[in-house]
């Protein structure tokens, strides 16, 4: 029980599963035999506030997918989940050399691998990638629906606003869950309902640990008259080139077909 190591942990709780062990035709102690076939499990768990300030540490026995008895560093004993680890509880608590053990490991083994894997887990810290992007919702003839990805980013606490010049928007906000690659970081979509005018400026802002500030990407919504000009001036540069492209071809033969010219001198 001295040895292992954390998954995860940081300044809010952070739960690390250390150990799994199968045993097959043994028994707890004072408990009847057991069947043929079982699973019996001891997990030890650090969670840790604030760091290191306060630890606290968790064995939990279970017993075919059933906590039966667990270990709390903060009551200092054993205590009984089910009758079945009742008589192994008042046990494991008469027993002075086993209370110090357990005791013991909120330094020995959770301090102590917090330390360890300080460097590769609790101050990692990976920047999102932001994206936005509109698309048109069904909801009404009007509506759009502009869609901030967040994207690569680690650790998993994360703060994402839409702002609509510069005024938060609240109503018409819709979240994915936070969902987990494969790769250590976290990705999440938020999606804002507006219903764009002209010069309206949209803003997706995210907080995250990694960065200095907040990072925000805008969107601005353009115009009728925007998208007339453009249009417009598409329109214009293809009939340019419809007729372009013909009276060019036509000088081209013109001007292969025609007949070079011979110096004056060697008419004579």
């Amino acid at each position: 029980m001295g040895t292992g190591w954390i998954l995860g942990a940081g300044s809010r709780w952070a739960g690390a599963l250390l150990v799994t062990l199968t045993v097959l035709r043994t028994h707890l102690a004072h408990c009847t035999e057991p069947p043929e076939h079982f699973l019996f499990q001891a997990k030890g768990e650090c969670l840790y506030t604030n760091g290191t300030g306060r630890v606290r540490y968790l064995q939990r026995y279970i017993w075919d997918r059933q906590q039966i008895v667990h270990f709390d560093s903060e009551l200092g004993v054993h205590v009984a989940d089910t009758e079945l680890g009742r008589p192994s509880a008042e046990h494991w608590n008469k027993d002075p050399a086993i209370l110090a053990q357990q005791r013991g490991e909120v330094d020995r083994f959770c301090r102590h691998n917090y330390g360890v894997f300080e460097p590769f887990t609790i101050d990692r810290s990976v920047q999102p990638k932001v994206k936005v992007s509109p698309t048109t919702s069904g909801s009404g003839p009007h509506s759009h629906l502009l869609v901030c990805s967040v994207t690569g980013f680690y650790p998993s606490g994360i703060e994402i606003k839409w702002l609509k010049n510069g005024q938060e928007q609240t109503a018409g906000v819709v979240s994915t869950e936070l969902l987990q690659n494969g790769d250590w970081t976290f990705q999440i979509l938020v999606m804002l309902e507006m219903s764009p005018r002209r010069g309206d400026v949209y803003t997706c802002q995210v907080e995250h640990i990694s960065l200095r500030g907040p990072l925000s990407v805008n969107w601005e919504a353009q115009s009728d008259a925007a998208r007339s000009k453009m249009l417009t001036g598409v329109g214009g540069f293809v009939l340019g080139l419809i007729f372009l492209v013909p009276g060019l071809l036509i000088y081209l033969k013109n001007k292969k077909g025609r007949p070079i010219p011979q110096p004056a001198g060697l008419l004579s």
